[in-house]
């Protein structure tokens, strides 16, 4: 009987919590997935314990400084790390991966996405800031063309949960098949909160979500709602919905991950216990579906799942959210200040710098500084994303 062929994926940012769970699931596919490329940004010591159990031929460290990285002679047998930002994109280039999981955090992600897609590789997505900022990038736009939904020259594939869930119920359909997409949100932490009440919020209370356990940035984008905001223009650019289309809906129990709405009246749901685990591995196994990791959850018991409740978003309380689905419809720069603005804020929070409702503040003020230009490069989207971070990090120290 001839071996199977593994298939050779790159983990981009697997010290964090996606990358760690795709580890798991890597380590319960040993047959089927081949680890060729990992990299974090300063993780040092749990990146070369991850390249040495996977084993990993090459990492890459993109934030960490030299000297708080070991000697070659150091490092895991056969390991090459490698330091910087520029140094990841050739590693991808390099690598000769089918498929590369970028699970980084932030706009940093970008060029990640756009050296994936360059390369040839299938891209697994849960790094949402690459569409959010350069959705309109033509590198993206090209590789999100291809339909039907999920065919078999799908470039891209979605990791997020509510962004899994679509693509799964639009497998097979095609463009004019899509008529509204309900993209269901937790609500975070802080559902039903008045702007009073917000306003006493702390970061520890933030980074206490009902359902998923998730990094602090993302876990804090959820408690302002700007988390559902910047699935909105995700998912605008990966179903090419109109923004109208797409309507956010507060599901406390975060079964149901998100629906569609068809042409001929039909709604499809993708329902599971909430656990990353499952739209990796399918990110993974496409077109197959494999059987789970031992220690994923158990299956979702539709008993036990009765009392499911759904609930419009306060969009006067949670401000991030209107902004958001302003940003996405003046497109061009906006969501590229919308986002840049958010990340400041975001860390200013975490760091007890500013207030919950701070963050709805900053960004506001970003985005009324700066005009909704067209896109021109990625250079000058960066350009934007840094004058953007210096702007409101002038505001804090004020």
């Amino acid at each position: 009987m001839s071996q199977r062929v593994r298939k050779k994926i790159a983990i981009l940012g697997s010290t964090g919590s996606i990358g760690r769970q795709a580890l798991e699931v890597v380590g319960a596919h040993r047959d089927r997935l081949e680890v060729v490329l990992l990299s974090a940004h300063s993780s040092v010591e749990l990146l070369l314990q991850q390249a040495a159990a996977t084993p990993a031929p090459v990492a890459v460290l993109t934030g960490a400084e030299p000297a708080a990285v070991p000697a070659p002679a150091d490092l895991p047998r056969g390991l090459r790390l490698y330091l910087g930002a520029e140094a990841l994109t050739e590693a991808i280039a390099a690598s000769g991966a089918d498929l590369v999981l970028n699970a980084l955090v932030g706009a940093a992600g970008l060029r990640a996405t756009l050296a994936t897609l360059a390369a040839g590789a299938t891209l697994a997505l849960a790094n949402k800031e690459s569409l959010v900022i350069g959705g309109e990038l033509p590198q993206i736009a090209e590789a999100l063309a291809p339909r039907p939904f999920g065919g078999p020259d799908a470039r891209i594939i979605p990791v997020d949960s509510e962004h899994s869930a679509i693509f799964q119920c639009l497998l097979g359909e095609d463009d004019a098949a899509l008529k509204r997409i309900w993209l269901t949100a937790s609500g975070g932490p802080f559902f039903g909160c008045s702007r009073d009440e917000l306003a006493r919020k702390t970061a520890a209370d933030a980074l206490r979500h009902p359902t998923w356990t998730m990094g602090p940035k993302i876990t804090i984008d959820s408690a302002t709602l700007m988390n559902k905001g910047l699935e909105i223009i995700e998912a605008h650019h990966l179903f090419a919905c109109p923004y109208d289309a797409i309507t956010p809906v507060i599901h406390r129990q975060s079964i149901i991950h998100s629906a569609v709405a068809l042409a001929d009246g039909a709604v499809k749901a993708q329902l599971g216990t909430p656990d990353m685990r499952v739209p990796i591995q399918l990110a993974f196994s496409l077109p197959e579906r494999w059987r789970p990791a031992p220690q994923s959850p158990a299956d979702l018991d539709l008993f036990a799942a009765a009392d499911l409740s759904f609930a419009a978003p306060d969009f006067e309380a949670f401000g991030c959210l209107a902004l958001a689905q302003e940003a996405g419809r003046a497109g061009g720069s906006a969501p590229v200040v919308l986002n840049a603005a958010n990340e400041v804020a975001n860390e200013a929070f975490c760091a007890g710098r500013c207030g919950f409702l701070d963050i709805e503040a900053l960004v506001r003020d970003a985005l009324d500084c700066y005009p909704a230009d067209p896109l021109e490069s990625v250079d000058s989207l960066e350009e934007i994303d840094a004058s953007v971070r210096r702007h409101v990090g002038l505001k804090l120290a004020r």
